[in-house]
């Protein structure tokens, strides 16, 4: 296995891993450092004690998605093949492959979860540190259409009330296409006006039932122009005034002389 472990600045770079705690920084960090040639890492408790972190800088790795959990309690690096890539006469397969199995690799070189995958978040204990404590591990439950819509969407705040959010407006009749593009071009708005964390919806919002999410799909035409009136349009409203005019006075409606009867006429 390799000594040296390499890091991308499109991570480490990145507002949303600056915006986490430096010790969950660091937590990163130890992980990647005690990590296999595939990016995977077992040694979960020895890392935190190392970082000084605790369960919540774990988690806040985990919901942001810059590492995946297994039932088994191992990690992978979900971005490790971004930086690490090693000759095959110096790569050492990783051990895990009940756990590699579970994955994808994207075009990019980060890994992601195959539908049959499953994620593991650590919850919060009483005590902070890990080095007293052991990490009770939950199920997440997400379908990999809804992983892809959270891995595009601008604030990665309360996923899980986003999912139940996103469940229901499928059951609303909404494709998940259709939810992916809005979360992309939302994204897309928010990168663009450089909007500040703040004021960028959470997800269960963007989802909710107020649907301000459909003001993000794609419109199947365009809008179509006002269409502009011509000089034969003109002259056939003319003629039917003119003949109103004329019926009205015909049946004693009005009187020849009456104010305005011809006004706007020539």
């Amino acid at each position: 296995m390799a000594e040296r472990r390499m890091f991308t600045k499109k991570v480490t770079d990145d507002d949303n891993f600056m915006s986490l705690s430096s010790s969950a920084q660091a937590l990163y960090l130890h992980l990647s450092m005690s990590a296999d040639d595939d990016g995977f890492c077992n040694q979960i408790s020895t890392s935190m004690f190392k970082a000084h972190a605790s369960v919540q800088d774990l988690q806040a790795l985990l919901e942001k998605r810059y590492i995946y959990q297994f039932e088994s309690g191992v990690i992978v690096i979900k971005h490790w093949r971004m930086a690490n890539a090693l000759r095959k006469d110096r790569y050492t397969p990783t051990a895990f492959q009940e756990e590699l199995s579970k994955l994808d690799l994207k075009d990019n070189g980060s890994y992601t979860w195959l539908p049959n995958g499953c994620q593991v978040v650590a919850e919060r204990l009483p005590q902070d540190r890990l080095d007293k404590n052991s990490i009770d591990k939950v199920n997440n439950k997400y379908s990999s259409s809804f992983n892809e819509f959270w891995d595009n969407y601008p604030r990665k705040q309360d996923k899980g009330q986003a999912y139940k959010c996103y469940q229901a407006r499928l059951n609303d009749g909404y494709t998940e296409e259709q939810l992916l593009t809005a979360c992309i071009n939302y994204a897309a708005e928010c990168e663009h006006d450089k909007r500040e964390k703040k004021y960028i919806k959470v997800g269960a919002t963007f989802l909710s039932v107020n649907e301000p999410f459909v003001d993000y799909l794609d419109k199947e035409k365009p809008d179509e122009q006002p269409k502009r009136r011509t000089d034969g349009d003109i002259s056939a409203e003319r003629e039917s005034e003119i003949r109103e005019i004329i019926r009205r006075i015909e049946s004693g409606e009005a009187d020849h002389d009456d104010d305005g009867l011809w006004d706007g006429l020539p």
